[in-house]
């Protein structure tokens, strides 16, 4: 409780340290809500959550607002179902950000609402009424499985993924036949793709990788240099930094794949003083909408379907070790999963426990054909 005080006793986002007492205001609705979402801000960020979630949850809150033509002190539940109705039914948005709207207006309301905040009572001093909670489990959507991603994302078949990166050469081969100087983002690019499936990596991990995060693994020195991954911006929970995990390499070519891109190519971009693996032409390093555009023109190309995705190269990374037979808890790490159950969404295969099952059954089946062969031949 005492980290959400601040150091003069005021709680971080209350109305008196945004509303001064006593004066009067030009615009009072406008600017009161003004304060409310500087307040909310303010108390997200104390809560120590990432600013790109506090700006988020800031538009959803503008953006409600400017549906419903009135101010959070007028507010009701009805309002909330009519405009969740509309973003399903006219803008068909997926299940998960309905979810994640209406809990960045829970969230707000909750805040409003918190007595310790003032909010309520300085609505009611001004306006005659007060905010109250508008968003409850009987009118929104609740959370109910572990994966709700999009049925038809799926992870590339081995055979794909080869005429990916083999498309992926091509038209760096392509390119370069024409003496023209694009195909220097082209063979970065496939690098690229081709470090995200080696290490089973999300694209802002892959993106934010450096030069210096890779390094030798002294249990692997056939890896030489690139033995291992250091990712340092993994996604993380609420409330905490990035998550940092030690990736082995697995993939014996992956060496060669990494070792012509830093010591050859590489350098050609003028990357003195850059410490990023992937520089851009015109910044620091590249861009998730480039790589996304790349990524879409070589799926396209190859007319393969829109279930692929740049986290399709992390789907299969996990999918082909354990159809290789490589071990789950393994494979668990390397990828960063907390628990288990997350790994296995990626794959058809199971838990332990149906695994086994499974083998017994299948055991017992042949053992049983095999016994009834003997017997007819005898």
């Amino acid at each position: 409780m005492a980290a959400r005080w601040g150091l003069n006793g005021s709680v971080p986002g209350a109305a008196r340290l945004l509303l001064v007492d006593g004066i009067a205001l030009l615009r009072p609705e406008e600017q009161v809500f003004t304060a409310m979402l500087t307040g909310f801000a303010n108390q997200q960020l104390a809560r120590n959550l990432a600013r790109t979630t506090v700006e988020g949850r800031e538009n959803t809150v503008k953006a409600f607002t400017a549906y419903v033509n009135t101010y959070p002190w007028n507010w009701t539940p009805a309002m909330v179902d009519e405009w969740l109705g509309d973003l399903r039914s006219l803008r068909d948005l997926k299940r998960s950000t309905i979810r994640s709207y209406s809990e960045a207006v829970r969230s707000f309301c909750h805040f409003v609402t918190d007595p310790l905040y003032e909010w309520t009572a300085t609505c009611e001093d001004r306006f005659g009424t007060h905010p109250v909670q508008v968003v409850h489990e009987w009118n929104t959507a609740v959370h109910v499985q572990d994966n709700e991603s999009d049925p038809k994302k799926r992870a590339f078949t081995k055979a794909e993924l080869h005429a990916f990166f083999a498309h992926c050469d091509d038209e760096v081969a392509r390119i370069r036949s024409l003496g023209r100087k694009g195909w220097l983002p082209a063979f970065r690019d496939a690098t690229v793709f081709k470090t995200a499936y080696a290490y089973g990596t999300r694209r802002n991990e892959t993106r934010m990788l450096d030069a210096a995060d890779f390094g030798r693994n002294p249990h692997g020195v056939e890896f030489g240099e690139y033995g291992r991954c250091q990712v340092r911006f993994g996604k993380a929970k609420k409330g905490s930094p990035p998550k940092r995990r030690g990736v082995l390499t697995v993939f014996d070519w992956t060496p060669d794949v990494l070792d012509e891109w830093f010591t050859e190519v590489r350098p050609q971009f003028g990357t003195d003083g850059n410490p990023a693996a992937w520089p851009s032409e015109r910044g620091l390093r590249i861009g998730c909408q480039r790589i996304n555009s790349r990524f879409q023109a070589y799926r396209e190309a190859l007319g393969l379907d829109d279930g692929l995705d740049f986290h399709s190269l992390r789907r299969s990374y996990v999918t082909h070790l354990i159809e290789d037979g490589w071990d789950p808890r393994f494979v668990q790490e390397q990828v960063g999963h907390e628990h288990a159950s997350t790994t296995s969404i990626y794959t058809c295969v199971s838990s332990d426990f149906r695994t086994r099952t499974l083998r017994r059954h299948l055991d017992t089946t042949i053992a049983a054909a095999l016994q009834g062969r003997s017997g007819r031949n005898a």
